[in-house]
């Protein structure tokens, strides 16, 4: 018996252009570098005889099958986003791309960059379009208040500033 599990809602498809360049250079690197080699693992392993007791046929199958997953995901991922390369005309508010400022209650700040769903990166504070703090701050303005509903209660922010440079936040 299966267990029902309902499709997943689908991300936006927007990507900014560092992130369709990574994106592009795994799917290169994947295809043309690792595979390849993977695949000489596996003639090689093949070569020694049985293949049902042979260890490295085995794993080396099994990393082929995630290797090509991986690289039917990143090609059908690659031909649906939209490459976001420039600012908006009003980048006095948040959409796509924006690095945000926000300072909370205690007036701690904390700098956000609103990215892909593909490009998140939690230790640089990248967060998705997607996630319910990036929706509740689309649209807003720098002095805005913005209330998200977290698992330890509501909290309320401030954005304190708003830019669309492509370099890393101030510190």
């Amino acid at each position: 018996m299966t267990r029902y599990r309902p499709p997943r809602e689908h991300s936006s498809p927007y990507i900014t252009s560092d992130g369709h360049a990574r994106l592009t250079a795994e799917l290169k690197e994947l295809w043309k570098v690792q595979r390849p080699a993977l695949t000489a693992r596996i003639q090689a392993a093949a070569a020694n005889g049985d293949r049902s007791e042979n260890g490295d046929y085995i794993y080396g199958r099994k990393a082929q099958r995630e290797m090509d997953a991986r690289i039917r995901y990143l090609s059908k991922c690659l031909d649906a986003l939209k490459v976001v390369d420039r600012p908006p005309r009003d980048t006095s508010k948040v959409y796509f791309g924006a690095w945000v400022t926000l300072e909370n209650e205690d007036g701690k700040r904390v700098d956000y960059r609103l990215v892909g769903a593909d490009e998140i990166d939690t230790p640089n504070r990248w967060i998705s379009i997607d996630s319910p703090l990036a929706r509740a701050l689309i649209g807003k303005r720098v002095d805005d208040e913005v209330s998200i509903q977290a698992p330890s209660g509501e909290q309320t922010f401030w954005i304190t500033e708003v830019h669309f440079e492509v370099a890393d936040p101030p510190k």
